[in-house]
């Protein structure tokens, strides 16, 4: 089924792609899989979601996708030091059963002060990343709250405007009935000089009287 929708993004839609592009980044996934994500649940095209983040939604996030990249890194040390900690089992060239007791050592993982560190760490960066997009949030409902009032100052103007255009208008067509009275009243007055007078003489005959 080809997706098709043309109407405009909402913020909401805006922070779904935010919010999903961000957990990628942290989760070591790439942004593709990330606009395919949103595409879905927003019924676009992953073309059109990539789009929107790299000319629009990118800019506002900055901080946070600094901070996302930092939780990947620290994400992918995590994981290494623990695949680390996991003892390998190597072939023994002698067949001999081991005791359980030190079996259960090596598949023993314990946590380490280390580990609780990276952990705490990691809860701290996640605290500063929801602060950021709390931030940023506040910050684009304080933007779009400007541009609202704005927006009602532009209407108010051209409601001004149209009125003022209105009376501008009457007043044209006002002027332009006066002078067509005012040529008609000289057309008629030459016509009035242009009409031959007659007088009758004694004769009883008209002639004409010079004007």
């Amino acid at each position: 089924m080809v997706k098709e929708r043309q109407d405009a993004w909402s913020e909401e839609d805006d922070l779904l792609l935010a919010d999903t592009v961000l957990r990628h980044i942290r989760e070591g996934g790439t942004q593709l899989q990330a606009f395919d994500e949103v595409g879905d649940k927003l019924n676009r095209t992953s073309a059109a979601c990539g789009f929107r983040w790299n000319a629009i939604v990118r800019n506002r996030y900055q901080q946070a996708i600094e901070i996302a990249k930092k939780q990947r890194k620290e994400r992918k040390r995590m994981l290494s030091r623990q695949s680390r900690s996991v003892p390998v089992q190597r072939p023994s060239t002698q067949q001999q059963p081991q005791p359980v007791q030190t079996q259960e050592k090596k598949t023993d993982n314990k946590l380490t002060l280390n580990d609780v560190i990276s952990y705490l760490q990691k809860m701290q960066i996640d605290g500063q990343s929801s602060e950021g997009l709390q931030i940023e949030n506040t910050r684009l409902r304080r933007e779009n709250e400007t541009l609202q009032t704005e927006n009602e100052h532009l209407k108010k103007q051209l409601s001004m405007v149209s009125k003022e255009h209105e009376t501008v208008k009457e007043d044209y067509q006002s002027l332009i009935q006066i002078m067509d009275r005012a040529r008609k009243m000289v057309v008629f007055q030459e016509e009035e000089k242009n009409t031959p007078s007659f007088r009758m003489d004694k004769n009883g005959n008209l002639e004409k009287i010079a004007k």
